[in-house]
């Protein structure tokens, strides 16, 4: 149990410092990381998708005949989660329409960190593979969030300082933060809630990348956007059948 924590611990520091690199990369070398977010997105999305539906899902569903029913739950609540917090931003003071762009994502992004770091804790609890399995999507995906992130609160109105900041603060600082808070909890309940959890994790998981990600990759059209999408994928079918 102390090795899963340390391994736990290890990668939502990695996640923090590749979301570091995604804020620090967008504001240093601007032109770059507005050519390449698109592929990075849609790389991370083909993981995040496949790995719950090859691994993560079958698992939990057969530990659990409540399984489908997080699942389910872990995907509408971050979507309505998301959903309520710009709805209840923009109504409740609509002269800062546009300083919410970058605010209310923020919040949202910062929720959705924090619950990265719960993930991160679930998943290895569970096993090793499911605990990389997890790493590999969810790291490849902080990169573009934290450019994301940054992007959408200078064009809310902060200033690059501000922005920068904040963004680490939101994006970055709290995946450790969640995985040190969620691990003592997670290691102590049973397992047929465990396998629950790792339910609606996988829904999670599944809503930010087919809903979050992809959409978002789409609009921009670029040439080879299936072809990072088919690496993703690809990948996790790689690291799945290597374990199987």
């Amino acid at each position: 149990m102390e090795n899963t924590f340390w391994a736990a611990l290890a990668v939502s520091l990695v996640a923090a410092v590749v979301t570091s690199l995604g804020i620090f990369t967008i504001r240093r070398f601007a032109d770059w990381g507005q050519r390449n977010t698109t592929y990075f997105m849609c790389f991370a999305a083909g993981v995040l998708i496949s790995a719950p539906f090859l691994h993560m899902i079958p698992k939990s569903f057969a530990m659990n005949p409540q399984g489908p029913m997080w699942l389910l739950v872990g995907f509408l609540g971050l979507h309505l989660f998301n959903h309520f917090l710009t709805a209840f931003v923009c109504e409740k003071d609509p002269d800062k329409k546009d300083y919410a762009i970058g605010i209310v994502p923020m919040l949202g992004i910062g929720f959705h960190s924090f619950i990265d770091g719960f993930i991160y804790s679930i998943a290895f609890v569970v096993s090793i593979l499911t605990g990389y399995l997890a790493t590999l999507g969810m790291v490849l995906h902080e990169f573009p969030e934290g450019i994301i992130t940054y992007l959408l609160l200078v064009r809310g109105g902060l200033t690059e300082r501000k922005a920068t900041w904040l963004a680490f603060v939101a994006a970055a600082a709290t995946t450790p933060l969640g995985m040190l808070v969620s691990y003592p909890l997670i290691s102590a309940i049973d397992r047929p809630t465990l396998r629950a959890l790792l339910s609606l994790s996988a829904g999670a998981l599944v809503y930010v990348g087919a809903t979050h990600l992809l959409p978002r990759a789409e609009q921009e059209q670029k040439k080879f956007s299936l072809v990072a999408l088919a690496g993703g994928v690809l990948v996790a079918v790689i690291v799945v059948a290597s374990k199987a």
